[in-house]
């Protein structure tokens, strides 16, 4: 069975063509538990994203701040597997239709077995991986295991790449790019700064993929600059967040659906 790489291609193409960014959301598999994992990502949804990222919890998630790491600790002490990440794909995009890719570590895939995981994410109907560890130089069996299952692979750029690395690191990739918006790990922040329209410029002339940013959006007006120069607009940590602050599960799905509505009205008046 394929994966869903042209579903994320034609999704992203829509938003372009609708003269607006794409949302999309982050929630880590197995938070607060599997069930309500898979319940909040149809949440998000519901609420206006257009595209979702899986997280696959890790014990030491280098790109995430301390919001994301203790949802990943809540996750892991509940023993989530990989399997209940492939679910949560499977049961969120059968639900609502969505694009979903999982991001993920790459020891977790080493692991596992790459042929193995790229076929499973595939079955469950993914729609490719974003890889934030995995060197392009080395990711020629991912990208082959990936292209064959029909997923994308999804790199990350940052404010210190050069324009060389920049472009080396873009013609490895499909389906977008994920620029980080600043140095340093995820998490909300007060302002999102100029960095990331430099790289989003500097990215942009090395490609045709589109561009999406992430690290740092947690609310509309940061979501609308955001739009105003970027593809796509990825939050996670503020979703996280407001699960995290919630009293119970019922109050968090409210929570992070009332957000995906606010940033989804933000990508809108960018």
């Amino acid at each position: 069975m394929s994966g869903d790489i042209e579903l994320l291609n034609t999704t992203l193409a829509a938003t372009r063509a609708a003269d607006r960014a794409a949302l999309i959301a982050y929630l880590p598999a197995g938070f607060p538990t599997v069930d309500g994992g898979i319940e909040a990502v149809k949440a998000v949804i519901a609420g206006g994203a257009d595209i979702v990222e899986i997280g696959l919890p890790h014990s030491d998630p280098v790109l995430d701040g301390p919001v994301i790491q203790t949802a990943d600790d809540i996750a892991l002490r509940g023993g989530v597997r990989i399997a209940d990440v492939m679910r949560t794909v499977r049961e969120a995009h059968e639900a609502t239709g969505v694009p979903i890719l999982v991001m993920t570590y790459w020891n977790p895939i080493d692991r596992y077995g790459v042929e193995r995981f790229t076929a499973e994410l595939a079955e469950a109907g993914g729609a490719g991986c974003i890889l934030p560890d995995l060197p392009v130089q080395e990711s020629a069996l991912w990208r082959e295991h990936a292209e064959k299952h029909g997923l994308a692979t999804v790199f990350v750029v940052a404010p210190s790449s050069q324009d060389a690395r920049l472009a080396t690191i873009t013609a490895a990739g499909s389906g977008f790019v994920y620029a980080a918006s600043l140095m340093g790990v995820t998490g909300t922040r007060a302002s999102v700064g100029a960095q990331a329209q430099d790289l989003v410029g500097r990215t942009r002339a090395t490609t045709d993929l589109p561009v999406c940013v992430g690290l740092g959006v947690s609310n509309a007006a940061q979501a609308a600059e955001v739009a105003g120069f970027a593809d796509g607009v990825i939050v996670g940590s503020a979703f996280v967040k407001a699960m995290l602050d919630a009293p119970d599960e019922a109050a968090g799905l409210a929570a992070v659906r009332s957000l995906a509505g606010e940033l989804a009205e933000g990508v809108r008046k960018r």
